[in-house]
């Protein structure tokens, strides 16, 4: 995975891959729990010419969609629990805690001690390699920027909002530097509370891009609401586009 950007076409002077992370997915079975770990996406960097070309320090999360059966299982809890990694445990009133996808936040922040890669949570990786680049550059311009599709748009979104609300885009100069968060037909995150949290977050952005007939960002259907901007893509009324 060394060349993984020049194996998939891309032009790999202008960023590099500086750490790759690794999630839990689990299933309850009766008398047991039934867990495995799978790569989930990687952290990169802008090199020196892709700081030219952007004019900043860009740092890139991405994660992955959903591809293994028990990524599936997740995918289906649906109810909503508080996210006290996120958000932390005190000081919040019960009715005021932001509620996030079960699903989600399993694979956001379990761990496996019997994993050779996962024995801290993708969490913790992701976030300790962020704080490390964010001092390494802390007196560039720096931004973040957090990318996924399907599962990946809804793991990116809460990784997004835990960075900013924790402040792993600060350096030890004070210096906050903005989050921007590109999600692909993301499912929705969290209840009314989550969605409040999000918007006294001034640092962060979040674009949610999907086509106007994919069911996947219209789910879980009740109980759980979007953040963000919206860009809808109408395919029907592209003229170039093709149906298989």
């Amino acid at each position: 995975m060394e060349n993984l950007f020049s194996n998939v076409g891309l032009d790999a002077s202008k960023y590099r891959v500086t750490k790759y992370f690794y999630a839990t997915s689990s299933m309850p079975f009766p008398g047991a729990l039934i867990m495995e770990s799978n790569f989930m996406g990687y952290v990169a960097v802008a090199t020196d010419e892709g700081k030219v070309s952007l004019g900043r320090r860009d740092i890139v999360i991405a994660w992955r969609g959903t591809v293994q059966a028990l990524e599936w299982v997740n995918d289906l809890q649906f109810l909503p629990i508080p996210g006290p990694k996120v958000f932390g445990d005190e000081g919040l009133l019960p009715s005021s805690k932001p509620l996030v996808h079960n699903g989600f936040y399993s694979i956001y922040t379990s761990e496996s001690a019997q994993s050779k890669f996962n024995k801290t949570s993708a969490r913790d990786q992701v976030l300790e390699e962020v704080k490390r680049l964010v001092e390494e550059y802390k007196n560039e311009e720096v931004s973040i920027t957090v990318t996924g599709h399907s599962l990946g748009a809804s793991l990116a979104t809460l990784n997004a909002v835990d960075i900013a609300y924790n402040k792993i885009n600060k350096s030890s100069n004070g210096k906050e530097f903005p989050v921007t968060a590109f999600v692909f037909a993301s499912p929705k995150v969290g209840d009314l509370n989550f969605v409040n949290a999000f918007n006294k977050l001034k640092h962060l952005h979040v674009m949610r891009i999907h086509n106007i007939l994919d069911l996947v960002p219209k789910c879980p259907p009740i109980g759980y609401f979007d953040v963000g901007q919206e860009i809808i893509i109408r395919h029907h009324k592209i003229p170039l586009f093709k149906s298989p």
